[in-house]
């Protein structure tokens, strides 16, 4: 089955997800489908395809339920582009009424939900209708391929817009028991831009009035078992609180001021994990990591990230498994008391949302007598120093007693 995107949403696409609905009333199961980018040399007007490749054919007569998740980053457009402290934030959002489909449509009905019911202006094509926070397009009947009919929807959305320029994201991996998290956020507010003086007196007095779409704190969510958690030292980050159970914990941080639109924060957050919760190892004695490849920061964009895996010094055959495509190198970093340096693997992606937030593996062999090398190198350290010590204390170097 072919999806249809114009040039315009797929520069805004994050991530297309297709699943197939079996059985009948309680014992319907869904089923993921693969969704892979298609090039076809007649798209009009520079259409994007993607193929949903079913788990089965269909024969004459017969039908099936898909059910599509596709994601926009970036696409609500700030409208003013720029708002005061008490004022509202409205914005944009463009989209057609009529699905951008290579299919005749016998029948289809677009549902639009806003935040909130305060919506300003919004296209009217017949049949429409507004209740509360949904407005209705149709139902529309026996379309051609590739109708279209946009509309613009202007509404009010006080939610903040947080986005994460650039993350990047280091793991670190011990064998002595630990794994060693770092993550460096370069964090910007999405929104109408901030205009006038910002005054905190208002701000603090008149909370539901005063930046109603500022953003006032962030929550991440860390793997549970988390210890030795700290944050930047530059004062960003002006307090946290840490909530822990057997299944996740929350670390809750408020930034040094609050952002408002085009405002921008820079901190770093670091945390240890248990290796055993983390590290295992395969059939083939190869040792591998699971961890989680995306944001921790809940409902958060990232425009770049970067994970760099550091593994132990004299790990070979790296190996990287992601459920999407990526973009991979090896680098080298030296720490203490490396000779030849340990591996990293390196995985960069663009335009991330929390669906990525998924499970990916870094496989490796490594020889534990290479867990040896730094101790003999510090005992040997040692032991020269202390022969040093003892030579100088009885060689006599002087000319004349």
């Amino acid at each position: 089955i072919l999806l249809a995107f114009p040039p315009t949403q797929v520069d805004h696409l994050a991530t297309v997800e297709a699943v197939v609905t079996k059985g009948k009333r309680k014992k319907t199961t869904l089923v993921r489908l693969d969704v892979k980018p298609t090039e076809l040399p007649d798209a009009p007007n520079g259409t994007k395809y993607f193929t949903i490749y079913l788990a089965n054919p269909i024969n004459s007569g017969e039908s099936t339920t898909l059910e599509v998740l596709y994601l926009f980053t970036h696409f609500l457009e700030p409208f003013p582009a720029e708002i005061g402290q008490s004022e509202s934030q409205l914005v944009y959002y463009r989209d057609s009424a009529l699905i951008l489909s290579p299919y005749h449509i016998k029948q289809q009905t677009t549902f639009i939900k806003t935040p909130s019911t305060k919506v300003e202006s919004f296209t009217r094509v017949v049949p429409t209708s507004r209740a509360g926070t949904e407005m209705k397009y149709g139902p529309y009947e026996d379309h051609p391929p590739y109708s279209s009919s946009p509309i613009l929807v202007h509404f009010e959305n006080n939610s903040p817009f947080p986005v994460v320029e650039e993350l990047v994201r280091e793991v670190e991996i011990s064998h002595w028991g630990n794994l060693q998290v770092t993550e460096q956020y370069t964090l910007v507010h999405g929104g109408a831009r901030h205009k006038g003086v910002f005054s905190r007196v208002e701000y603090q007095s008149r909370p539901t009035l005063s930046g109603t779409s500022s953003l006032r704190y962030l929550l991440a969510r860390l793997p549970p078992r988390v210890h030795s958690v700290y944050r930047d030292e530059i004062g960003n980050i002006s307090s946290s609180h840490l909530r822990m159970d057997s299944r996740k914990s929350e670390l809750e941080i408020e930034p040094r001021y609050p952002l408002f639109g085009g405002w921008k924060a820079t901190f770093v957050i670091g945390y240890g994990l248990p290796l055993q919760d983390f590290l295992f190892e395969s059939s083939d004695d190869r040792r591998y990591l699971n961890f989680t490849f995306g944001c921790p920061l809940l409902e958060t964009v990232v425009d770049k990230l970067t994970v760099k895996v550091v593994l132990p010094e004299g790990s070979k055959d790296p190996l990287a498994v992601i459920p999407f495509p990526v973009e991979q190198h090896l680098e080298t970093k030296y720490s203490y008391l490396d000779v030849v340096g340990r591996t990293v693997v390196v995985m960069e992606k663009k335009n991330l949302v929390p669906s990525h937030n998924s499970h990916f593996q870094v496989h490796y062999t490594f020889k534990p007598i290479f867990m040896l090398a730094e101790p003999l190198m510090l005992v040997s350290a040692f032991f020269l120093f202390f022969v040093a010590c003892v030579a100088y204390l009885h060689i006599d170097l002087s000319i004349r007693k």
